[in-house]
């Protein structure tokens, strides 16, 4: 069994998703989180061709969902040729073995189904090691369930019961490959740390906020650098930091990976080094996409990452973007905008990246910002 390649990435292929509801979570907001991991399985390269939820009020231990349902998927499956079945849901080793061989085709979750879209987005060595790890973690207590699928590739030379000696085996070189990885990136995050130390004459800003929200965007224009920009989940997965010189005084700016409701905690222990420049920035430039229907959610799930990670102390500048998306947009909802609870609660910008609206408001609002640190800082 090779270890190179720790989870076999998913390539273009027809998809079913499925997504569950209960009194705690209801079908709306069931369906719009399909819908968010639709588009998760699009930037992986899964064309989705159907839908399934159920009600579930407690997980079948055995198969997540009822064993009915689970029939109703696999005749949707076997009688359209699905390659790949997806869940929202977090599935446990057991569930996920289960639910794959019954149905007969490869089962992922929705941990899964990030990981490799992170494993196609990690560009540097740096990157690529911290998902390898998070991949390795994951897959450790999944390879009993890996073995089973590979014992059923008929014909497979070296595939016929390799036994419990085999799976030990295994084992030891997942927990030594594991061991490794983190050993490289507690090197990585001592060079990163010593970088950031170097940069102590500067104030620190951090963009911040849920994946595809225009981060990216907005680096490129307040840097005036060429920085990978794209409409795809995780279009950034390295810190890329830039010098702004503005008016007369300069601060660094952090381009930091986008959060996302149920990161896998994975991530976020394997991106320690990342995540630590947005602990150690002074100001955090909190970028949400206020023409999302989820919006208010999206802020919540990034607050909470915030207060994970240990970075929820710090100040925080709302910019408020893709305004020039919000039905029937103009002067004059700019300026509802402007002065309703969200620009009155907290230090706010409204503004379109895409469109170059209110961009020069925004930098006089960081300038301004980065100059009452530095004051009290006496930069």
């Amino acid at each position: 069994m090779s270890m190179k390649n720790p989870i076999s990435p998913i390539e273009a292929q027809k998809g079913i998703l499925v997504g569950t509801f209960s009194v705690k979570q209801p079908r709306e907001k069931a369906e719009e989180y399909l819908e968010e991991l639709q588009f998760l399985a699009l930037t992986a390269g899964v064309d989705t061709k159907k839908i399934f939820l159920q009600r579930v009020e407690r997980p079948n231990p055995a198969y997540f969902i009822g064993k009915g349902k689970l029939e109703e998927i696999k005749r949707y499956a076997d009688a359209n040729d699905i390659d790949i079945v997806i869940f929202d849901d977090e599935l446990t080793p057991t569930q996920q073995r289960n639910i794959d061989t019954f149905l007969k085709r490869r089962t992922i979750d929705r941990t899964n189904l990030i990981l490799d879209i992170f494993a196609r987005r990690a560009k540097t060595a740096h990157a690529k090691a911290q998902v390898e790890l998070a991949q390795y973690q994951y897959l450790l207590p999944r390879l009993t369930g890996l073995w089973t699928h590979l014992e059923r590739q008929k014909g497979g030379i070296g595939l016929r019961g390799p036994g419990e000696k085999e799976l030990e085996t295994d084992r030891r070189i997942v927990q030594k490959i594991i061991s490794r990885l983190k050993n490289k990136l507690k090197k990585v995050d001592k060079e990163k740390t010593v970088q950031r130390s170097n940069r102590t004459g500067f104030v620190r800003v951090a963009l911040i906020g849920y994946t595809n929200v225009g981060k990216s965007t907005l680096m490129k224009i307040l840097s005036k650098a060429d920085v990978f920009a794209e409409n795809k989940l995780f279009a950034t997965l390295d810190t890329t930091v830039r010098r702004i010189n503005y008016q007369d005084t300069s601060y660094l700016l952090s381009d930091t990976v986008g959060f996302i409701r149920k990161l896998p905690h994975l991530l976020i222990e394997s991106f320690k080094s990342t995540l630590d420049e947005i602990k150690e920035a002074d100001l955090l430039l909190h970028v949400i996409d206020i023409s999302h229907p989820a919006y208010e959610e999206q802020i919540e799930t990034v607050n909470k990452t915030l207060l994970e990670i240990g970075a929820a102390d710090k100040p925080v500048l709302y910019v408020f973007n893709k305004i020039d998306l919000l039905e029937n947009f103009n002067e004059k909802l700019l300026e509802n905008l402007e002065s309703s609870w969200m620009a009155k609660t907290e230090k706010s910008v409204f503004v379109s990246a895409y469109q170059g609206i209110n961009i020069d408001k925004l930098r006089q609002a960081v300038y301004d910002e980065v100059n009452k640190i530095r004051k009290k800082r006496k930069f």
